[in-house]
């Protein structure tokens, strides 16, 4: 069976999703007060699609990192632990505390000192997606407000 190329019209469909996804920012009031607040784009890097949701939890962020699929990957858990300002990361479902998404996890905690929970679906050979979807990722998060304050007298 032959696959015949996308029509003109798929292609305004995709873009017209693609859209209202980049520009799609929600805010709900929860039962206790609490509110949270989800966040997706799109960017496109190196060839590659990477698809990003950020939910504000009450004292956590989940976010989702999705490359060239819409595929959940791994989740990962990061927190921040006591003494010695360290990050404990935990593999929730699939892969290892040495995969991508665990690495982005950890460091994400480090630059905003509050809980994460992290899925990724970025290929675990791919150094420079993984750079790319991280920096991404933190400056949306710093745009959103969650950037860990510096030291006085530094400058941002």
């Amino acid at each position: 069976m032959e696959e015949s190329p996308p029509s003109s019209s798929s292609n305004g469909r995709v873009d017209a999703v693609t859209e209202t996804m980049n520009q799609l920012k929600v805010a709900e009031e929860g039962d206790d007060g609490s509110r949270v607040q989800v966040t997706c784009f799109s960017e496109v890097v190196n060839d590659a699609t990477l698809y990003f949701q950020i939910i504000r939890l009450q004292n956590q962020i989940y976010t989702w990192i999705g490359c060239n699929s819409t595929k959940l990957g791994d989740l990962y858990a990061a927190a921040p632990t006591r003494p010695g300002n360290t990050v404990s990361v935990s593999s929730l479902t699939g892969g290892s505390s040495d995969n991508t998404g665990a690495g982005i996890a950890r460091r994400i905690v480090l630059k905003t000192g509050i809980n994460v929970v992290l899925a990724s679906n970025i290929p675990k050979n791919s150094p420079m997606l993984e750079a790319a979807a991280e920096k991404k990722l933190v400056q949306k998060l710093i745009s959103l407000g969650y950037g860990k304050p510096g030291p006085r007298g530094a400058s941002p």
